[in-house]
């Protein structure tokens, strides 16, 4: 078990617990809906759909220590509720689930290449739970919210990956120099 929580922090905790728990109230207003005016009308209200869904949120705890495999089982998650379960709402939460996981490829992807794979599996993730979003009248739509929130996260996390690794360096730089 400490295995599984290695180098996990209090910050991802309560990230991965802010996400999860907007999952579980969108999931369950999806399941309680009556007569909901939506777009699209609501394809299930299956007490299934709730625990399915933490599949989608609850990876983004391992952000620090594989986000390209925490992106990728993001978005294999979200196909497969999409796939099982058609029209629901799930934009409130995976648009901001996009977001979050924009700021850890750009803290904790490293090279180029990583940041790139991540961000395209970023946008994957958002085409595939747009493609059957109860609330969203058309894929375009969302994805001037989506696309733009995705760049700025995604920048900011930039920054501090920047900031972070001068001050690393900094410190290094002193260490060298009390050690000689």
């Amino acid at each position: 078990m400490n295995e599984i929580l290695k180098g996990i922090r209090p910050l991802d905790y309560v990230l991965a617990g802010l996400m999860t728990a907007a999952g579980v109230v969108l999931m369950v207003e999806n399941i309680t809906a009556t007569d909901a005016d939506l777009p699209h009308p609501l394809s299930t209200t299956t007490w299934a759909m709730l625990p399915v869904f933490l599949l989608v949120t609850l990876p983004i705890l391992w952000r620090r220590r594989n986000i390209l495999a925490v992106v990728g089982v993001t978005a294999v998650a979200t196909l497969a509720h999409v796939v099982a379960f058609g029209w629901v709402t799930r934009c409130g939460v995976v648009i901001p689930l996009g977001f979050a996981l924009a700021y850890a490829v750009a803290r904790f992807a490293g090279s180029w290449l990583n940041q790139l794979i991540g961000l395209g599996g970023i946008v994957v993730l958002e085409l595939v739970m747009l493609w059957r979003d109860a609330s969203i009248d058309t894929v375009a739509s969302a994805l001037v919210i989506a696309l733009p929130g995705i760049a700025l996260f995604y920048g900011i996390g930039v920054l501090v990956q920047n900031r972070v690794t001068k001050q690393s360096a900094a410190v290094a730089t002193v260490h060298e120099h009390t050690a000689a």
